[in-house]
């Protein structure tokens, strides 16, 4: 378990005073994969650091496991920084080692016996699948065979944490996958708390049960992986989000929407869980004299719950639209109103899709 409690953390450059921790709490639990999620210069690097040292908190504390690693001796320190492996955005592995000799390096630095560190390095790397690259030196490696044995090495002294600083952000698409499915099963398998830290949401999407949005230092949004794609409650999260479940229409196609004398309104419906699968357009169109215009959709699996999207346009009747929008709000699903129009005058918020909730 990672405890951050009030921490900040300051930089003096060139006689200025940096804030890039700003009076942090967070709490990762015992098996979590963490994430934290942030756009450059939020303070997501500097967070991490603090976790193992190499950044040590102006004010606060960071406890790992209940330990205050400020406060230990060198001797009890260099123990428990065993029990933190960490993977790094562009590997560090040392280019005049093999694979197996970079991977072994924690153990030679703890004088484990030759023979023990022969057999954890085997197992490491057959479990990152790079039992027939240990001869090899990290210039014969591809980006995701080295990131492998960064992995391998920081897997090497059994930590119960694992700290991923930028892993996948130096990898092409394809291999990231494979990467973010390799520390899923690290987690799986060993029960080890992993804590990312990205600027990818795609890398929260795939792998992590929470996470922490930060900005200016801040943490300004926290929830489950769930709680926070379904309904980002800031800015930030909410552009995030937008990059994984691209659900914005450009304003070329609203003003291709043909103009008529019937009023209409335009409407983001989410679905959750089992309510991703009803046909409630359908039964909109049937119950109602209205014309559904779905301009966008798409369904996306979150921690194994089917979220879905919608942004339909409702035309007819003033009446009728109403009718079939309250029809709508009965379905337990969140309704977000995005834009009307009554003949020629439109009023559409094609910038922002959220939109206004009507039922939630």
């Amino acid at each position: 378990m990672i405890q951050f409690q009030h921490v900040s953390k300051t930089f003096a450059i060139g006689g200025k005073t940096i804030e890039a921790l700003k009076d942090i709490n967070l709490t990762v639990k015992k098996g979590d994969i963490f994430g934290v999620i942030g756009f450059s210069g939020a303070g997501k690097s500097t967070l991490i650091r603090t976790v193992n040292l190499l950044e040590s908190p102006t004010k606060g504390e960071v406890l790992v496991n209940g330990s205050n690693l400020a406060k230990l001796t060198q001797k009890d320190l260099r123990q428990a920084k065993k029990d933190i492996g960490m993977i790094f955005q562009h590997f560090n592995l040392l280019e005049s080692k093999t694979v197996f000799e970079n991977v072994a390096i924690p153990l030679s630095l703890s004088k484990v016996p030759k023979k023990e560190i022969k057999l954890r390095v085997e197992e490491l790397l057959s479990f990152v699948g790079l039992e027939e690259k240990k001869d090899s030196y990290p210039n014969q490696l591809s980006g995701g065979q080295k990131q492998r044995v960064g992995i391998a090495r920081a897997l090497a002294t059994n930590p119960s944490v694992l700290l991923c600083d930028e892993a996948t952000s130096a990898l092409d698409p394809q291999t990231t996958e494979s990467i973010l499915q390799l520390l899923k099963k690290i987690n799986e398998k060993y029960q080890i708390t992993i804590l990312v830290i990205t600027h990818e949401m795609e890398v929260i999407k795939q792998i992590c049960n929470r996470v922490a949005v930060m900005e200016d230092g801040k943490i300004i949004e926290e929830g489950t992986v769930f709680e926070v794609f379904s309904n980002p409650q800031t800015t930030t999260a909410r552009n995030f989000v937008r990059s994984v479940i691209k659900d914005e229409i450009p304003l070329s196609v609203f003003q291709l929407l043909e103009n008529s004398h019937l009023y209409s309104k335009i409407f983001r419906i989410e679905f959750l869980g089992i309510h991703s699968g009803q046909p409630v357009i359908s039964q909109v169109s049937k119950r109602f004299q209205v014309d559904v215009n779905i301009l966008f959709g798409n369904i996306t699996e979150l921690q194994g719950i089917p979220l879905g999207n919608l942004i339909v346009e409702l035309r007819g009747s003033i009446e009728e639209v109403e009718q079939a929008k309250n029809y709508l709000i009965k379905q337990n699903i969140t309704l977000k109103e995005v834009g009307e129009s009554i003949g020629s005058d439109e009023r559409f918020n094609s910038q922002s899709l959220m939109g206004n909730v009507v039922h939630g």
